[in-house]
């Protein structure tokens, strides 16, 4: 069994073509999910704060980035008063 160093971007490894993309998403993602979990909030707290549908918080909850736009996942940031850097 051979293995590979990793770029650093599992998305970059795996040769998908929006891979940068696709990590800032993740990234981005998983700060808001700290952040939620920190803040110790209940689903209908977390829908009106973020201003979406239980389904949204759904697939936010369960780690679903692909779902949601670079954009949208940083107006969660803002939302939740993060400084964005």
């Amino acid at each position: 069994m051979t293995f590979e160093e990793s770029s650093g971007n599992v998305f970059t490894d795996l040769g998908l073509s929006n891979a940068d993309e696709l990590f800032r998403r993740g990234k981005i993602g998983l700060q808001v999910l700290r952040i939620l979990k920190q803040r110790n909030l209940k689903q209908h707290e977390i829908s009106e704060l973020l201003d979406i549908r239980q389904q949204a918080l759904s697939h936010l909850m369960k780690e679903e980035f692909q779902r949601f736009s670079e954009g949208k996942l940083l107006i969660f940031l803002k939302r939740l008063n993060t400084e964005i850097t």
